[in-house]
C-alpha cells in the first residue's frame, strides 16, 4: 500500500470542499448578504436568542461594528429583538420567520442542486463510496 502525503491530502481536500461549498452557495439566490451577517444569521439559529454584547464577542468583532450588521439585518426583516425576561434592560435577538424561511428555502435549493449532481456525476458503486467515506469526513469536521 502506497503512503499518502497528509500535507498534499489536506491542501487537496480544503480545495474541493472549498469548491463544493462555492457551488452550493451559488444555489441559494438570495446571497445579498455579507459574510459578517450571514455569520450573524447562522449562529443565532445555532445557538438562539442573544445580546449584541454577546453576538460581537462571539464573533470576535466590535460592538460598533456589531450594531451596524445587526441595524442592516433588522432592516431587511432578518432579526427581531425583545427585552430579555432576565434583565429588562437587554434584548435579546433572534431570527424572524422570514429568515427562517430563507434557510429553509436555500437548504432545499442546496440539497436539490446537490441530489441531482450525485445522480448525474456518480454511478451507483461511486455513491456507495461517498456513502463510505461520510463518517470520515464528519469525524474530520469534528
Amino acid at each position: 500500500m502506497t503512503e499518502v502525503d497528509t500535507g498534499v491530502l489536506a491542501s487537496e481536500i480544503r480545495v474541493v470542499v472549498g469548491q463544493l461549498l462555492r457551488r452550493l452557495r451559488e444555489q441559494a439566490h438570495n446571497s445579498d448578504l455579507t459574510h459578517s451577517q450571514t455569520s450573524v444569521l447562522l449562529r443565532l439559529e445555532r445557538d438562539g436568542a442573544t445580546t449584541a454584547t454577546e453576538l460581537a464577542r462571539a464573533e470576535g468583532i466590535r460592538p460598533q461594528s456589531m450594531a451596524k450588521t445587526i441595524q442592516a439585518l433588522e432592516e431587511a426583516g432578518l432579526i427581531g429583538g425583545a427585552p430579555d425576561p432576565g434583565d429588562g434592560r437587554k434584548t435579546l435577538l433572534s431570527l424572524t420567520d422570514a429568515a427562517r424561511e430563507q434557510f429553509s428555502t436555500g437548504r432545499r435549493a442546496k440539497e436539490d442542486w446537490l441530489v441531482k449532481q450525485l445522480d448525474a456525476t456518480l454511478s451507483p458503486p461511486e455513491l456507495r463510496q461517498l456513502a463510505d467515506c461520510l463518517e470520515l469526513i464528519r469525524r474530520l469536521a469534528q
